[in-house]
């Protein structure tokens, strides 16, 4: 798909559509007129476009999500694109260092920047105008949050509960309803209006695994039962990993280290063995609907705003951080606490992430920091965090995880994961008009106190089993460190892989010894996260970039 061919895919939704237009193209010259941007911003649905806006003017653009992804390039001054980032690399396969930094720091490489040099991905909610030879990339579409708006709960849950069933029929294509089913309240709450308006008995698909502290069937039996689907399960092994890790790295056009795409592929794979065409999945709730732990987390670090200044600076942050007693045994979690609740957001989300923990330095070598800048993911993250328009720390915090955890990471996985097997995916809680109802909810219905998506839970008591709303979150978590530890085809596949990395000059060959050797058999939940992205980053470059290795300055 390289110019000069237009390009129209997805599902877009046009104002007043009544059915998916008969030539996509022509509907979308006629909803564009002559404000692109502003009539993108009234268009829902999933989709990516390529469009000639007439003389050497195109339009480059992706849904709010970016569902449907569409990358760039300008070459000899010639703007090319394709939905694949890989389709736009040069002979030379040249890849972007940073690019791989950014990898390493996400475990994805968010958008605009991609592994490939000189190629580019459209954000969610962007467009790009190609005019004169120049390309402009712009936001035609910002989160815009209207949450003092007042209500009545019974009026919000009746509209609730409507969208939510016509955002699940407007995802049936006349095929075998199915669902992914985790168990979850999200992907529960779409086996149960998917049970309602599918029109025949729903199939629901779930993984499991043989593990202490991931399996969660229980709950998804449970929501089969209460909504009367015909239930499947598979159990993943150790097995599974070693024969589709190869396949799943490699289909990506970029390296990407979400660890639950194994799941989710291997759940795809057994539906499209019932001839199972397209999945709906429940990706989105949290992220609408203020449900991640670490939103509760965040807020108890913001009451810290309230203490009085004077309190903060003459006593307790001197005594704490300045004197001995903070490191005493009682007083080391008051020490730790204003060391974090100083930070503003997004940066005090760098605490807790993996690679700055380990040392930057202690894991990657000279000859590659050399080439990267490792302030360059903060720098982006605070841009995207600024960019919403939100009055409440949630709102800003969920429109955040719009971007990041949706868009680059979760949306991407289940997408590539189910196409691989044959499969197209719907994502129900995504739906324009359930974003825009959501964008007009109180603060405090997203995350009352410290309880997590009070809204969405209390709208949905008597539809799910209360022991569905009560349960702690889970979804498909993969015990890959654990597996990692004690299969031994799994152990030499994964030592294999960072092995073979370390030789290229990107990951200092002493951490790797110390990761396989002391970090993951100590703590394998924890550590086999960064066993993971290394061995997709591996895996994936033997496929795209089998020869590159770091390059000395």
């Amino acid at each position: 798909m390289l110019q000069p061919e237009q390009l129209a895919i997805g599902s877009p939704e046009f104002p007043g559509q009544a059915a998916p237009p008969a030539e996509p193209v022509g509907a979308w010259l006629a909803a564009l007129g002559t404000d692109p941007l502003a009539a993108l911003a009234r268009i829902g649905g999933d989709f990516a476009v390529a469009l000639p806006l007439g003389g050497d003017r195109w339009l480059l653009a992706v849904d709010r999500f970016a569902v449907r992804t569409l990358c760039w390039r300008v070459d000899g001054g010639v703007l090319r694109w394709s939905t694949r980032a890989d389709a736009l690399a040069t002979p030379a396969g040249d890849i972007d260092p940073q690019a791989l930094y950014d990898y390493l720091h996400f475990h994805n490489i968010p958008a605009p920047r991609t592994v490939w040099a000189g190629v580019q991905r459209l954000p969610a909610g962007h467009a790009l105008l190609w005019e004169r030879g120049q390309a402009r990339v712009l936001p035609y579409w910002t989160p815009t949050f209207e949450s003092d708006r007042p209500g009545r709960f019974e009026e919000h849950r009746a509209q609730f509960m409507a969208l939510v069933e016509d955002a699940v029929r407007r995802q049936l294509d006349g095929t075998t309803p199915a669902c992914f089913l985790s168990g979850g309240t999200d992907s529960s709450t779409v086996a149960g209006m998917l049970a309602r308006v599918g029109g025949a008995k729903p199939l629901t698909y779930s993984i499991g695994f043989d593990a202490q502290g991931y399996d969660e069937m229980s709950y998804a039996r449970l929501a089969a039962r209460h909504f009367g689907t015909e239930h499947r399960e598979y159990y993943v092994t150790a097995a599974d990993l070693v024969q589709h890790i190869p396949a799943v790295a490699a289909d990506f056009d970029q390296p990407f280290g979400n660890s639950s795409v194994l799941p989710a592929h291997c759940c795809a794979l057994r539906a499209r063995e019932d001839g199972v065409t397209r999945l709906l999945a429940g990706d989105g709730g949290d992220e609408l609907f203020g449900g991640n732990a670490r939103y509760a987390k965040q807020r108890v670090f913001g009451w810290y705003r309230h203490v009085p200044a004077a309190l903060r600076g003459g006593l307790l942050e001197p005594l704490l951080e300045r004197t001995p007693l903070g490191t005493l045994p009682l007083l080391r979690k008051g020490r730790s606490y204003v060391e974090q609740a100083k930070l503003p957001m997004p940066d005090r989300l760098e605490l807790y992430n993996l690679l700055p923990r380990l040392g930057v330095r202690d894991v990657l070598t000279p000859d590659f920091l050399g080439q990267v800048d490792p302030s360059a993911p903060l720098a982006q993250q605070r841009e995207v965090w600024n960019a919403a328009e939100a009055r409440h720390e949630i709102d800003r915090t969920l429109a955040f995880d719009w971007r990041y955890t949706l868009a680059d990471s979760d949306l991407p996985k289940v997408r590539m994961s189910t196409a691989l097997a044959g499969v197209s995916v719907g994502f129900p809680l995504l739906d324009a008009r359930l974003l825009a109802f959501s964008m007009t909810l109180p603060p405090g219905y997203k995350l009352k106190g410290l309880k997590l998506r009070w809204f969405f839970k209390e709208a949905l008591r008597g539809f799910l089993p209360d022991e569905i709303l009560t349960k702690s979150k889970h979804g498909f978590g993969l015990p890959f460190g654990v597996w990692a530890v004690q299969d031994p085809a799994l152990q030499r596949l994964a030592r294999d892989s960072l092995h073979a990395l370390a030789s290229r000059g990107m990951v200092r060959p002493d951490f790797i010894e110390k990761l396989l050797q002391q970090l993951l058999p100590q703590h394998p939940g924890y550590y086999g996260e960064m066993v993971w992205i290394l061995m997709m980053l591996e895996q994936w470059l033997r496929s795209h970039a089998p020869n590159w290795k770091v390059t000395l300055n």
